[in-house]
């Protein structure tokens, strides 16, 4: 039986958890000395030792565990997983329905009431992330639950979390039958490939369905498109099926050529038509100026933080910077998809981001439209920061 132990908590931290706030904070706890192993379930007490909620211990960035449920007599066991993952899949019932989309979000973590999980459905397979060792230490609940209420060609698992400095390697198939990888699964009638055992990525993120769509129905036609930061060139693909004049896909990893090559090459594109380009995304934009290159429509998504040999970029410090590049090589009139996936700001600094870059340059411009995450990734509304995606699609007018 997984053992239980009460955690005291201050007074600023009761009262947010009272108001629905999911994640326990480290420095929220007042008797940290009682936490020693991850994955048990935690009573949280006020001052007073009485109960506000339940939730587990897990260690994951900021936060040190994850409320579960606000009723004191309410297990965490088998039905109570169960009961979440249930209610998560019947949420999605659209998506199972939709003949032109079969990878999506099944569960999103604190979003779908188990902070620190997440599932993904690939046409069939599944793909469990673990965020911490405490929600991995109670995986045989998930797994029953999987094995009880839904139908699988496979499982595979991903582990995001420290383990203490150690690689072991292992295969991330779970159970089931295991896949002929690439798999090819849709998104709104595209195809992409996917391979659910090569590591931490599998080839899409699933997150950006949106903002492929919108490259694919408003943007892309007719227009000459640069896609920074490629990874498998997914952006390129929605950008060449809705019309777009070429595409060029620019990123570091030497990996990203021959993926983004298999992307279009399972859509019926003629890659050769296209230009991939392994190499630094700012040596391509200084690359562009020097040519006088032009483009429609460039797409900015790039990671929170990266390093290479010249350069060393942060969103939160350089996507200023990163936009004013990108409105140098824009056309007149011509869109930039501006995105971050970084979680430790909001929407109305990342378009601050944005205006102080176009003020810089003297440049002027209207935004076309704004978003975050689709529906399948379940986020509080009143708790912000957990819907970490933050998508401004602009035009320059100048």
């Amino acid at each position: 039986m997984t053992k239980t132990i009460d955690v005291q908590l201050n007074a600023k931290a009761v009262a947010e958890l009272k108001k629905g706030y999911p994640l326990i904070l480290k420095d929220a706890v007042l008797n940290p000395q009682v936490l020693k192993e991850e994955g048990s379930i935690i009573k949280l007490v006020d001052r007073n030792w009485r109960f506000v909620a339940k939730g587990y211990y897990g260690v994951q960035n900021k936060g040190i565990g994850w409320v579960l449920t606000r009723k004191e007599n309410e297990a965490i066991d088998f039905d109570f997983f169960k009961s979440r993952i249930a209610a998560a899949l019947k949420r999605r019932e659209s998506l199972f329905e939709d003949a032109d989309t079969t990878a999506f979000r099944v569960f999103n973590g604190e979003g779908d009431g188990i902070g620190g999980l997440t599932i993904d459905y690939y046409d069939g397979y599944y793909v469990v992330s673990w965020y911490s060792e405490g929600i991995y230490s109670l995986k045989h609940h998930i797994y029953n639950v999987l094995e009880k209420i839904v139908e699988y060609k496979a499982v595979y698992e991903k582990k995001r979390f420290d383990t203490k400095g150690q690689y072991i390697e292992q295969d991330d198939f779970v159970k089931g039958e295991p896949g002929d990888f690439p798999i090819i699964v849709k998104e709104n009638g595209m195809n992409f490939a996917v391979d659910l055992n090569d590591g931490a990525m599998t080839g899409i993120f699933l997150d950006q369905r949106d903002v492929r769509k919108a490259i694919h129905d408003k943007y892309a036609e007719g227009r000459t498109v640069l896609n920074t930061f490629s990874y498998t060139g997914a952006f390129s693909v929605a950008a060449s099926l809705g019309g777009a004049a070429k595409t060029v896909s620019v990123d570091l990893a030497s990996r990203s050529e021959s993926k983004t090559i298999e992307q279009f090459s399972v859509n019926g594109i003629d890659y050769e038509q296209q230009e991939i380009r392994v190499m630094d995304v700012f040596d391509y934009f200084r690359y562009a100026k020097r040519h006088e290159l032009k483009f429609g429509l460039v797409i900015l998504d790039p990671p929170s933080f990266a390093r290479s040999k010249k350069y060393t970029f942060s969103t939160a410090r350089n996507y200023p910077e990163l936009v004013k590049d990108a409105i140098a090589v824009t056309e007149k009139n011509g869109f930039i998809v501006a995105s971050t996936n970084n979680a430790s700001f909001g929407m109305k600094r990342f378009k601050t981001f944005i205006d102080r870059a176009f003020k810089e340059t003297n440049t002027r411009y209207k935004i076309l439209e704004e978003s975050s995450l689709p529906r399948d990734f379940r986020s509080n509304r009143d708790f912000p920061e957990f819907n970490y995606l933050k998508v401004v699609i602009l035009q320059k007018l100048n």
